[in-house]
């Protein structure tokens, strides 16, 4: 069954209008507000969380998942760290904080929370998508691969799980497998730059140098002058 969280958020409209200031009314209602993506009203709410009940390790994991879609990274982490502090071994607050400390460039420490948050709830696709690219970077590529198939399987027809993967396949050469994942990617997210350069770099790769082009020429009109990482 589909959970109603508009109906959700109505409801605990209405129950912030009769009782204000209720703690867990304000925090089931970040969370909803989280959910449906609404991350300035949810910061709002978990904010005045923090005043009225502080150091709550539920409270302080979301608003630093909050912070992090808000690219506020140093506050999610210190968030993040106090939750942990609160409320050790808690794969929700260690997948997150991870995924903030791949997007802070500190990938071994944020391999050692991924790691500790697949032991502790293993096959989580969030976990694995975020391992999988930070592994890439100490060039662990056969891992990655290992951790995007796991994804595909959990959650299939993810663009940009298809991409990344599609981007590992290029290095260890596997050109096919690579067009096949970055063609899926294209159908359901057309003109993604990176995922047009990435497939054009392995066209080119495999002497298809018209078809290559014309990716890449895609590629610039979409994203001028992004030489692309």
């Amino acid at each position: 069954m589909l959970k109603d969280y508009q109906g959700a958020l109505e409801d605990l409209d209405k129950v912030d209008v009769l009782e204000p200031n209720n703690a867990f009314t304000l925090t089931s209602r970040g969370d909803v507000k989280r959910v449906l993506k609404e991350y300035q009203g949810a910061f709002e709410d978990l904010n005045k969380v923090d005043v009225l009940e502080p150091n709550n390790a539920f409270t302080l994991g979301i608003r630093g998942d909050v912070k992090s879609v808000l690219k506020e990274y140093q506050g999610a982490l210190e968030d993040f760290d106090k939750a942990n502090v609160l409320e050790p071994n808690n794969a929700f607050t260690l997948r997150n904080r991870g995924d903030v400390k791949m997007k802070s460039k500190e990938y071994q420490r944020a391999l050692e929370d991924l790691d500790k948050a697949d032991v502790l709830e293993p096959n989580d696709a969030f976990t694995l998508r975020s391992r999988g690219d930070v592994k890439r970077v100490p060039k662990e590529y056969q891992g990655a691969l290992e951790d995007f198939d796991k994804v595909d399987v959990l959650e299939p027809n993810n663009a940009f799980t298809l991409t990344s993967r599609g981007d590992v396949k290029s290095v260890l050469k596997e050109y096919q497998g690579a067009l096949e994942d970055f063609d899926k990617a294209n159908v359901l997210e057309p003109n993604n730059a990176f995922t047009l350069k990435s497939r054009g770099d392995v066209k080119m790769k495999s002497k298809e140098y018209q078809r290559a082009l014309e990716d890449l020429d895609k590629a610039d009109v979409l994203e001028p002058n992004n030489a692309f990482p």
